[in-house]
C-alpha cells in the first residue's frame, strides 16, 4: 500500500518537525570533523566566562531569525530564515554563508523566557563578541549600542523585561570591513593571498545572567611575585564605599590566604610562604572566590582564579638582554596563531575544536602562541591559563595602506588617520587589554603589526606599557621601528636570519617559516594555494623546518630571546599551516619536530644554573 500525503498533510507534517531538521551548513568548502558533528540545539554551551564565574546562567546560542537589508531601514516585518549563533553571517556554520556589505544592515531576532527563580534579581545580557557595531532591542526597547567587534559587552536589560511570558530579543550590526576604519584584522570585502572572508554578526556566545542590585562587574587580578603579593581590585557596578570586598584564595580546596577591604580600594593579598609559581612546565592556578558584603552579608559573589607569575627581562652573563619568566630565563617560542576555521571563520566549531589546536601545539613543545591579529573568546585564555602557554596578545590591525608597495613606509613614515579613526582604535586597545588583562597567559602585548596602520608609535608604545606595566610591549611586530617598546621585532622568510639589533631591547624573531604543503583533499581552494615556498612531502617539509631550527639555535646565542613559527594552520588560501585547514592532517613528522623545538625551547636553561 503506497501512502500519499496531500498538500495539506505536508504542511502539517512539516509543522511538527523540530526548527533543527531545517538547518543546514551553508556552501561545499571543506570542514573539521566537530562542525560534521554539529547540533543546534547545544551550540557553544561551556560558560562563557570562567574567570569569573556565577552558578547561574542561560545560553542564547542556537537558531535565530535573521535578515539582510538596506542600512537605514527599521526592523524587518518579515526575515530571510534562520541562522545559527554565534556563527557570523558569512561562515558555512551560520546556515546563511551570505557577505555583508557596507551598505546593508544584519538584523537578528529571537524568543527567551527569564527563570522564574530569578525574580528579583537584576538580568544582565551578555554578548561574547559582535562584529563590529550592535543595536540592541528588548521587547522594542533600546538597550544599548556597543562599536568594537572584539571585546564582550552587555546590558542591564531588567526594565526592559515583560512581567510574564516570552521576551523578544532583536540586534541590528552594521559593518564596513574594509570600507571603513575599524580594527578587522585580515577581513576583506574579496579575499585573496593572506587576505580572508569577511567576518560579520555575532560570533560568540550570547547569554543570560541574573545578579544582585549591586554586584561585582569585573575584577582586575595582579600578581607580584617579588613582594609575593596578590592584589584583586573588585569592580562593582554602583561606586558605594560602603561595600566590602573580600578575596579567599585556594589550594586544591583549602583557603590559604585572604584579604579584604573597602572604600573601592584593591584587595591586597599576602600569599603563602611556600608560593606555587605559574609556568608552562607547571600551570598552577590558585583558585579564588570573590564576594561583596554589605552590613556583614554577602550580596554578591563569583568564582575566578590567578596565579603567580613574573613577565620581565634581564641581561645575561654576555650582556644580551633576555626574557624572563619568574625571574628566570625563558626563550619564548611559539606558532603564529590566527584562530580561523574552514567552517566558522573566527569562530571554532565547539569548545573541543578551540582547544584541539592550543593542545597540539603543547604537544608540539611550543611554550607561546601569537595570537595575531585577532581576540579570541574568553575561554580560550583559560585554557591557555590552565595548561602553562604564554600568550602574545596582537591589537587586530584596521585602516591599512599597502607598506609592501611603498618602502618609505618602513622607513619612518606613519600612518596618519583621521581623528576618529585614532580615537576608535585607542578606545578598542584598551577595551582589548581591560577584558584580557588578569590573564596569567598573557606576558606581551603588540599594539602594531608589520606597518599595518601604525601610527603615533612611541605614544601608543608608552601608553600600553604605562597602562599596564606588568606585562611586555613588542611595539611594532616586524614593522616601522621606533626606540620605544621593550621589544625589538624581526620577521623574516622563509629562514631565520638577524638583520638588525638592539642592546637596548629584547630581540624577536617574531615570524618566520611558512613552509606550505598543499594537500589534495584538505584545500579551501582546490586550484588556488600559496605559501612562502611549497614542497610535496612531510619529509620534506620537516627537513625544512628542521633546518630552520638549527639555524634559529645559532641566532639565538647571537641574541635571540623569542621567535614565532608561522603557522598553526593553513588557512583559506595560505598552504603554511603544521596542520590543515580541516585539522584533518599533520604535515610533518611529528617525532622530529617536537625534538627540534625541544631544543628551541629549552635553549636558554643553561643561563639559570
Amino acid at each position: 500500500m503506497k501512502l500519499r500525503l496531500t498538500a495539506m498533510a505536508v504542511l502539517a507534517l512539516a509543522a511538527v518537525v523540530p526548527a533543527s531538521a531545517q538547518y543546514a551548513p551553508a556552501g561545499d568548502k571543506i570542514k573539521t570533523e566537530w562542525a560534521e558533528k554539529i547540533d543546534v540545539e547545544n551550540v557553544w554551551d561551556v560558560y562563557p566566562r570562567p574567570i569569573m564565574e556565577r552558578a547561574d546562567w542561560v545560553n542564547l546560542n542556537g537558531l535565530w531569525d535573521y535578515a539582510i537589508l538596506d542600512k537605514n531601514s527599521v526592523a524587518p516585518g518579515k526575515y530571510d530564515g534562520e541562522i545559527l549563533v554565534p556563527f557570523a553571517v558569512e561562515s558555512s556554520l551560520s546556515g546563511v554563508g551570505r557577505n555583508l556589505t557596507d551598505q546593508q544592515a544584519l538584523w537578528y531576532k529571537r524568543e527567551f523566557d527569564v527563570p522564574s527563580k530569578w525574580s528579583g534579581k537584576r538580568v544582565l545580557l551578555h554578548f561574547g563578541a559582535v562584529d563590529w557595531q550592535a543595536d540592541v532591542w528588548v521587547n522594542g526597547i533600546k538597550v544599548g549600542t556597543h562599536t568594537g567587534g572584539y571585546t564582550p559587552f552587555g546590558f542591564d536589560i531588567t526594565d526592559a523585561l515583560n512581567k510574564k511570558g516570552e521576551n523578544t530579543l532583536e540586534v541590528r550590526v552594521l559593518d564596513s570591513t574594509d570600507k571603513g576604519f575599524q580594527p578587522r584584522g585580515k577581513q576583506v570585502t574579496n579575499p585573496e593571498g593572506i587576505w580572508y572572508t569577511p567576518v560579520s554578526g555575532i560570533w560568540q556566545t550570547v547569554w543570560l545572567e541574573p545578579v544582585a542590585d549591586t554586584y561585582i562587574s569585573n575584577l582586575r587580578t595582579l600578581p607580584d611575585v617579588d613582594t609575593n603579593r596578590l592584589t584583586v581590585d573588585v569592580e562593582k557596578s554602583v561606586d558605594c564605599g560602603d561595600v566590602m570586598a573580600e578575596v579567599k584564595v585556594f589550594d586544591g580546596g583549602k583557603v590559604v590566604a585572604t584579604g579584604k577591604a573597602i572604600n573601592n580600594e584593591p584587595v591586597e593579598i599576602s600569599m603563602p610562604e611556600d608560593v606555587k609559581l605559574w609556568s608552562p612546565d607547571s600551570p598552577f592556578l590558585y583558585d579564588l572566590e570573590v564576594s561583596i558584603l554589605k552590613d556583614g552579608k554577602v550580596i554578591d559573589n563569583v568564582k575566578s582564579y590567578a596565579a603567580m607569575r613574573k613577565f620581565s627581562m634581564a641581561k645575561d652573563e654576555d650582556g644580551i638582554l633576555r626574557f624572563q619568566l619568574n625571574n628566570e630565563f625563558l626563550f619564548h617560542f611559539g606558532m603564529l596563531d590566527q584562530g580561523w576555521w574552514p567552517d566558522g571563520l573566527y569562530t571554532a566549531p565547539s569548545y573541543e575544536a578551540m582547544i584541539y589546536d592550543i593542545d597540539k601545539q603543547k604537544e608540539w613543545g611550543y611554550n607561546m602562541i601569537r595570537k595575531h591579529i585577532k581576540v579570541e573568546p574568553a575561554t580560550w585564555y583559560t585554557y591557555c591559563d590552565r595548561v602553562g602557554m604564554i600568550v602574545w596578545q596582537d591589537m587586530p590591525s584596521g585602516e591599512m595602506c599597502c607598506p609592501w608597495q611603498n618602502r618609505s613606509y618602513f622607513e619612518g613614515t606613519e600612518f596618519v588617520r583621521s581623528a576618529a579613526s585614532e580615537a576608535n582604535y585607542r578606545k578598542e586597545w584598551k577595551e582589548i587589554m581591560d577584558c584580557l588583562y588578569s590573564y596569567p597567559c598573557i606576558g606581551v602585548w603588540i599594539p602594531f603589526n608589520e606597518a599595518w596602520g601604525q601610527f603615533k608609535t612611541v605614544e601608543i608604545s608608552e601608553w600600553t606599557k604605562q597602562y599596564d606595566p606588568s606585562r611586555l610591549v613588542n611595539s611594532a611586530s616586524g614593522g616601522n621601528f621606533f626606540h620605544t617598546g621593550d621589544i625589538l621585532d624581526l620577521h623574516n622568510y622563509p629562514h631565520p636570519e638577524m638583520y638588525l639589533f638592539d642592546s637596548y631591547r629584547a630581540n624577536v624573531l617574531g615570524e618566520y617559516g611558512g613552509i606550505g604543503y598543499p594537500i589534495k583533499g584538505h584545500l579551501w581552494a582546490p586550484d588556488r594555494n600559496w605559501g612562502y615556498i611549497q614542497y610535496n612531502s612531510v619529509k620534506d617539509v620537516t627537513d625544512e623546518y628542521v633546518k630552520y631550527g638549527e639555524q634559529l639555535l645559532k641566532l639565538i646565542k647571537r641574541g635571540f630571546t623569542g621567535a614565532v613559527y608561522t603557522q598553526t594552520t593553513d588557512v583559506e588560501i595560505e598552504v603554511n599551516g603544521v596542520l590543515t585547514y580541516d585539522r584533518k592532517k599533520v604535515k610533518m613528522e611529528e617525532d622530529r619536530l617536537k625534538e627540534i623545538n625541544r631544543r628551541i625551547a629549552h635553549s636558554l636553561d643553561y643561563l639559570n644554573k
